[in-house]
């Protein structure tokens, strides 16, 4: 198994994207550590984890406060003797199908200062335990790139510019921390269907993002869940600095 004996934490873990990393690291033979807000959704997911022999704990952890997660980065060191894979997929606040001219001011900013704040503490509070044990794998999700392709003319309001947030920090971040043995990889996206069923309009996105790949699919919550599995592994050890491209063909390299 890829991460047989690893801990993985996972903020955002009871979202579909968190959530469907968690099973891929548990079947993969990681000690999986779930936090969020809400503890019901984190349940949900962890039960999933447990009913196919997986090893899962579950903790309320807010994810923009630093006390907090700190005190949980300590806890499962404390308990595991390590913490070797980390991945925020918190929700960002977002606000789509608003020109930018039109958009607040605050609704602008919102994602932006969340992803900040969030990305910075769960990986500050990550790297300095992985700095200690000379190794791990710090992963985010999302990615650059503004598109000019099928999808130009959906709305993204400030989503892409948290995104880019996002993928400056892991540059700096990957610089810092390779000398210590420890990769910063982001899993780039075009979209994944399989997130948006509850969505109003879902189904006119699905079919914009399914019309921008290359393959005339999207990639499924499985897909993304064991390439995240792949990027945590020591078979990803000379990986760092980088992105993982995931989007079926919707994003060129």
């Amino acid at each position: 198994m890829l991460l047989e004996g690893k801990t993985a934490v996972i903020y955002g873990g009871g979202g579909s994207i968190g959530g469907a990393c968690a099973r891929a690291f548990a079947q993969e033979g990681a000690n999986v550590f779930l936090c969020g807000r809400t503890q019901e959704t984190l349940e949900k997911v962890a039960d999933q984890i447990r009913a196919a022999g997986g090893s899962v704990s579950t903790a309320t952890v807010d994810a923009l406060d630093e006390t907090a997660v700190d005190e949980h980065a300590t806890e499962v060191v404390r308990e595991t003797g390590s913490l070797d894979v980390s991945m925020n997929v918190i929700t960002h606040p977002f606000t789509h199908g608003t020109p930018l001219v039109e958009l607040a001011v605050e609704d602008y900013l919102a994602p932006i200062e969340v992803a900040a704040r969030t990305t910075f503490v769960t990986s500050k509070a990550a790297g300095r335990r992985m700095i200690e044990q000379g190794s791990g794998a710090i992963l985010f999700f999302g990615g650059p790139g503004d598109r000019s392709g099928p999808n130009r003319d959906y709305l993204l309001g400030s989503t892409q510019a948290a995104f880019d947030v996002i993928e400056s920090f892991r540059r700096r971040l990957a610089v810092e921390l390779g000398p210590h043995g420890v990769r910063v990889v982001t899993l780039e996206s075009g979209g994944v269907p399989d997130t948006l069923p509850e969505m109003e309009g879902g189904q006119e996105i699905v079919e914009l993002i399914e019309g921008q790949t290359l393959l005339g699919r999207a990639a499924t919550l499985e897909d993304v869940g064991n390439t995240a599995a792949f990027a945590a592994s020591e078979r990803a050890r000379s990986m760092t600095a980088a992105t993982i491209n995931v989007s079926a063909g919707a994003l060129v390299d």
